[in-house]
């Protein structure tokens, strides 16, 4: 396939520079580009060496769209200070994002082992509404990711699109929505509700693709490719897309498997079940 030539519906795909760990930035840029991948979510650690003005030329020259900046967030800490510094380097996180062109900086809101949930979800709300202004005025939106509850103990105290909701409604600035990734939430049997009420209030602004090994063999790093695992992805496709969802499908897969892997050949399996494995018959 030629440089730039798009696969179908590759307006709407974008792979996560961490799904592909081993390339550079410029190398993920050119082959997704290849592939027909319009978008490229940009992690913070593919930035590293690179000034933002140099990151925006390599996306640009490439031809393609940035989903999201990831990631943000992790505003649980024991005392003030500590939490405000954190609020101080995501406020330099909008400003790459917006450097970047970015839609969104996806929010992975830590936690803190030993206390309690409750707390530390107001911690999450206080730091959010610190963003609020540079949020508004760069025009970059905030996206809450939940993660599964296997990370609540030190990873984030949202484990659920219930909590990411409630906050969303309770600081009710149009800035402020969620990440839907499928590996976190596809369990929740509120799920096909909770999706409703999002689109409701428009707040989905992210939508994350993988799989779910079965057996995983690691909690972290075992992802897989979609229709290699559990996850009834293009039904949570379908819900998400009947709530009013119409941006981007990002491919987010963490996997020592595949990083050991041609790089290349991955890119190809993933544009092949991006068009099998995640879009019911009419998409």
């Amino acid at each position: 396939m030629p440089l730039h030539a798009k696969s179908a519906d590759g307006e709407r795909l974008a792979v996560h520079t961490m799904t592909t760990k081993p390339l550079s930035l410029a190398e993920a840029a050119e082959a997704y580009a290849s592939r027909g991948i319009g978008g490229i979510s940009v992690w913070v650690e593919t930035l590293a060496g690179l000034t933002n003005s140099a990151a925006k030329q390599i996306i640009d020259d490439a031809g393609l769209k940035v989903p999201a900046l990831v990631r943000g967030g992790f505003f649980c800490a024991a005392n003030e200070h500590d939490r405000q510094e954190r609020v101080d380097h995501n406020r330099r996180l909008i400003e790459t994002a917006a450097a970047l062109e970015a839609e969104m900086l996806v929010l992975v809101v830590g936690a803190l082992p030993g206390q309690p949930l409750d707390v530390q979800r107001g911690w999450v709300r206080d730091g959010i509404e610190g963003l609020l202004a540079e949020a508004q005025s760069s025009g970059v939106k905030l996206a809450i990711e939940p993660l599964h509850p296997m990370y609540a103990a030190d990873k984030s105290c949202i484990n659920r699109i219930t909590e990411a909701r409630q906050i969303c409604e309770a600081i009710d600035d149009a800035q402020v929505g969620v990440a839907v990734d499928v590996y976190h939430v596809w369990w929740d049997p509120e799920l096909s509700d909770e999706i409703r009420r999002l689109g409701e209030t428009n707040r989905i602004f992210g939508f994350h693709l993988c799989d779910w090994r079965v057996p995983t063999r690691d909690l972290l790093t075992d992802r897989a490719l979609m229709g290699d695992g559990c996850i009834d992805i293009a039904g949570i496709r379908g819900e998400v897309e009947a709530a009013g969802f119409e941006g981007w499908n990002e491919v987010e897969i963490f996997s020592e498997e595949h990083w050991a892997s041609d790089q290349g050949e991955y890119l190809d399996k993933i544009v092949e079940r991006y068009r099998t494995a995640t879009s019911a018959a009419g998409h």
